[in-house]
């Protein structure tokens, strides 16, 4: 959940209750984000690709993990977050073991712990290094926070990067954190789906915001600043190309704001290469973060020629998937070193 939205409910709305869980969920967030930003110890890595999922029900306390009430291998609990919780993490799991040959999100087996209807209204969902918190949401702007499966994927994509690249969480290199946990949580739905490059609705989010909120979703990848517009909101503040890049204190240094920039990026790539986005271009962007190439702290620019390098080591120096690559860069307004000059 970008922090923007819950600061503009926080500060601007005129329901006193209202106020209060979006504070309240700003609070408990920030707490608990803190936590995934230590690089976790190594596990070796299991023989069986296969999910290990337990799904916690939190009661509407903030108390974590909560009473276990559903384990791999159970049958559906017929509450349907318990149940959602549980078929998104195994989505998630299965789409990066079956295209990747990723063993859970460390790579090595790492069992799926979630944690649903979390706090009192709370309207957010998160990654908090070991596991994953959903709230039920405030129920007036926000719905159900594991209705969305982008949302689910989103989050535990920010357990692998944690487990690899481990980009810091401020800045450039923040955004791109951002985006990453996009794509994915993107590519996720897509194969969920059966949707093509072409097909795909390139939403974050999409039906997280409660009926009567002038909005879509939290997020478009494929435009950038079009999610929403609603007058307890705000309008979606996420540009799409570096001339309108945001330069602010707030947010860690923008992350959640310039993530569209990185987003259109890939998508741009995405749909110039066609086909289905995770088979290409998702690969690309998965050598890159598990490559093992990236500094911390990079920026736009680095990230950029590390695609360009993997691709071309992927498809080959002139072969158009690395120009479409470089295409979806250079659209966003990044700049990107020759081919010839990321590959040395």
């Amino acid at each position: 959940m970008p922090p923007h939205m819950l600061e503009r409910l926080a500060r601007d709305t005129a329901d006193p209750v209202l106020s209060a869980r979006a504070r309240r969920t700003m609070a408990l967030t920030s707490a608990h984000q803190a936590a995934r930003l230590v690089p976790p110890p190594a596990r070796s890595p299991e023989e069986d690709f296969v999910p290990k999922r337990t799904i916690h029900d939190a009661q509407g306390r903030e108390t974590l993990p909560g009473r276990a009430v559903r384990k791999e291998g159970d049958p559906a609990t017929g509450d349907k977050t318990v149940d959602r919780s549980y078929d998104w993490l195994g989505a998630t799991f299965d789409f990066f073991e079956e295209v990747y040959r990723r063993d859970s999100i460390d790579g090595a087996g790492l069992p799926l712990i979630s944690t649903v209807h979390y706090g009192d209204g709370y309207a957010n969902a998160f990654w908090n290094g070991e596991q994953m918190v959903y709230g039920d949401g405030d129920g007036v702007i926000f719905t159900d926070f594991t209705i969305p499966l982008d949302v689910t994927g989103h989050e535990l994509v920010h357990g692998i990067t944690q487990h690899t690249a481990n980009l810091e969480y401020y800045g450039q290199a923040g955004a791109l954190n951002e985006s990453v946990s996009d794509v994915f949580g993107s590519l996720v739905k897509q194969r969920h789906n059966g949707q093509g490059a072409g097909e795909a609705d390139w939403l974050i989010g999409v039906g997280l915001l409660a009926e009567g909120v002038d909005g879509v979703a939290l997020r478009s990848m494929k435009e950038p600043g079009t999610a929403y517009d609603d007058p307890r909101l705000g309008k979606d503040p996420q540009p799409g190309h570096m001339d309108d890049y945001v330069e602010t204190y707030r947010d860690n240094g923008g992350v959640h704001i310039n993530s569209g920039i990185p987003n259109r990026a890939f998508y741009l790539a995405a749909t110039a290469i066609g086909g289905n986005a995770w088979e290409k271009a998702g690969l690309v962007w998965y050598d890159v973060l598990t490559g093992g190439a990236l500094a911390v702290d990079v920026d736009f620019a680095g990230f950029a020629t590390e695609t360009v390098r993997a691709a071309a080591r992927r498809f080959g120096a002139e072969a158009a998937e690395t120009e479409a690559v470089r295409g979806g860069w250079s659209g966003v307004g990044v700049s990107v070193a020759s081919t010839a000059e990321a590959l040395g």
